[in-house]
This record gives structure tokens, C-alpha cells and sequence, in this order.
């Protein structure tokens, strides 16, 4: 083909095709112009969760709003509520060796209560010897973790209603023979016990036994693994959290003798929090439905 030619006919063509496009363009337009507006709409709905949450790098699951406005209880219109959570608290919430995913009871109760209240639950975590009171400074909207509710912990926070009472164990290695209960182990002096500080377990602990016979653990993971090596004798525990441990370790540990204290668990939340009554409801919802219940026996082994 004669080169000058072929440029000639190139040129044409595009020329061709920006005058088509550009005509498209104006059409459009001019279409644009003569079609009746939409109306835009007032504020876009915050869009509902999946069935199923995402899970952030550091294994804990990510919820978009949860429930519906037609359906709640109290709608809370898709708001935030952050939660205080150790991660180290079996049976109620963990890191799963396996998964790298966090679980547990806090985990599944939740986030079916902001189903209930039109909620967005974003957990985070936090360590327990500042969990009462980053709650009761309002860095996060509640806490869960298990938290024993008792008068002195009520004047810097607001507790929902109980659900579930539990008693405080001795937890032992399988097999233990030296004592059968507090009693006994308060009489053999050699005897050291495991505990978690900063916890109404501590609290108890110190009741029975002077401080030098006591190791407190930051969290009881270490005191467990501690009963495990040997290095203390017991560990005095709640006994819903030491039947996670138990059934982790079926064949080496064991509960010994009764209850030591009897204890009610709630979340807890910023003094006047306008989230206690809806929590509230959606517990109680919870507990007249037989939901609760199914899910304490499936974590605790028992129902109240």
C-alpha cells in the first residue's frame, strides 16, 4: 500500500472516531439534560453484615451492623459499641492455637445481642489489669471478660444484669491426694497457690492465705501452665474458665473439693450508660427464649 496514502486514511479515521466520540459524549448529555433528575437519595442505610464476620490480623472477628431497625428490640441505628476482652479468659474469649481466630463465649453471645439491638460490635483487646477501669474512663462502651460484679467495682461502673452465677474452685493436677480442700491446703504451709491478679479470685485468695504463699499471674493461661510444671500447687479459679482448661487438659487436671465462693458474672459498662437497659432486654430476651441457657451449657457445662 502507498505509505502517503495509508496516512492520509489513518488520519481519517481518526478523526472519524474522536468526532463519534465526542458526539456520543454530547448526546449523553443532551440526554442527561432531558431526562427528569432522580431524586438523590436523603443518606445511604448502613449496609447489614454477612452472615459471617472477617477476621483482622490479630484474629479478631470484624462485624458490620447486625439485626435490623423492623426487628430490634431498642434500634441503636447501627452504632459502635466497642468491648473490652482479654483474649486470655477461657471458656469466654481466647485465641484459638489451631485457627489464630479469637472465640468463646463473648464471641457468640455479643454479637446475637446486637442482632437484637441493631448493633455494631467492635471487640477489642485489652489487658485485664486495666480492663475495669479503661470501661469506667470510657475508653471502650462495656466490658465482658467474666467480670464477678461486686460493690466495690459499683462505684466506678454500671453492671448489666447477672448472666450466669459461678463458684471459685481450687484446680488441680489430676491425681492430687495432699488436700481435699481449701482448708487442707491452708495447712500445709509449704504448699503455694496460682492466681490471677487483680481479680476477685485474688481477692479470696488473700482471705485464706498471707501473701508470700500466693504467686499472682497476669493472666491465667501463665497460672495454669504453672500448676502444669509443677511450680504451684493449685490454682484458685472460676470455675466456668477452669472447665476450659479442663477440657484442654482432660487427663491432667481436675477440680478439687467444694465451692469456695459464689459469684455473679455481667458486663459492665460506663457509669449512666444509655447501653445498660438495652443489654438488659436483649439478656433477658436471651434467657426467656432458652438461647442463654443452650449457650452457657455448650461453654460452661451447665446452664445458670
Amino acid at each position: 500500500m502507498n505509505s502517503k496514502r495509508f496516512f492520509v486514511m489513518a488520519v481519517f479515521l481518526v478523526g472519524a472516531l474522536i468526532l463519534g466520540a465526542c458526539g456520543s459524549a454530547q448526546a449523553d448529555a443532551a440526554a442527561s439534560e432531558a431526562a427528569p433528575a432522580e431524586a438523590a437519595p436523603e443518606e445511604a442505610a448502613p449496609a447489614e453484615a454477612a452472615a459471617e464476620p472477617t477476621y483482622g490480623e490479630n484474629g479478631i472477628p470484624v462485624y458490620g451492623c447486625l439485626g435490623t431497625a423492623e426487628d430490634a428490640l431498642v434500634d441503636l441505628n447501627c452504632r459502635e459499641v466497642t468491648i473490652a476482652v482479654e483474649n486470655a479468659y477461657l471458656p469466654f474469649n481466647y485465641i484459638d492455637e489451631a485457627t489464630g481466630q479469637a472465640g468463646g463465649w463473648d464471641y457468640v453471645v455479643i454479637p446475637e445481642i446486637c442482632e437484637m439491638l441493631h448493633c455494631t460490635p467492635v471487640f477489642e483487646e485489652c489487658s485485664w489489669d486495666i480492663l475495669i477501669q479503661s470501661v469506667a474512663d470510657g475508653l471502650y462502651d462495656m466490658g465482658a471478660d467474666g467480670i464477678t460484679n461486686t460493690t466495690d467495682r459499683q462505684e466506678i461502673v454500671d453492671f448489666s444484669d447477672t448472666y450466669i452465677s459461678i463458684d471459685q474452685r481450687l484446680l488441680v493436677n489430676k491425681g492430687e491426694t495432699r488436700f481435699a480442700s481449701i482448708e487442707d491446703f491452708v495447712a500445709i504451709p509449704e504448699l503455694i497457690l496460682g492466681v490471677q491478679s487483680g481479680t476477685t479470685n485474688y481477692e479470696t485468695a488473700v482471705k485464706y492465705l498471707p501473701e508470700e504463699r500466693i504467686s499472682a499471674f497476669e493472666q491465667y493461661p501463665f497460672a495454669v501452665q504453672s500448676l502444669l510444671s509443677n511450680d504451684v500447687d493449685a490454682v484458685l479459679i472460676d470455675e466456668q474458665a477452669g472447665m476450659g482448661y479442663l477440657n484442654e487438659n482432660p487427663d491432667g487436671l481436675e477440680f478439687v473439693g467444694p465451692s469456695i465462693s459464689s459469684d455473679e458474672l455481667a458486663f459492665i459498662f460506663p457509669n449512666d450508660s444509655d447501653l445498660v437497659d438495652p443489654f438488659n432486654q436483649a439478656l433477658q430476651a436471651l434467657k426467656d427464649s432458652g438461647r442463654l441457657a443452650e449457650i452457657n451449657t455448650q461453654f460452661f457445662g451447665f446452664a445458670e
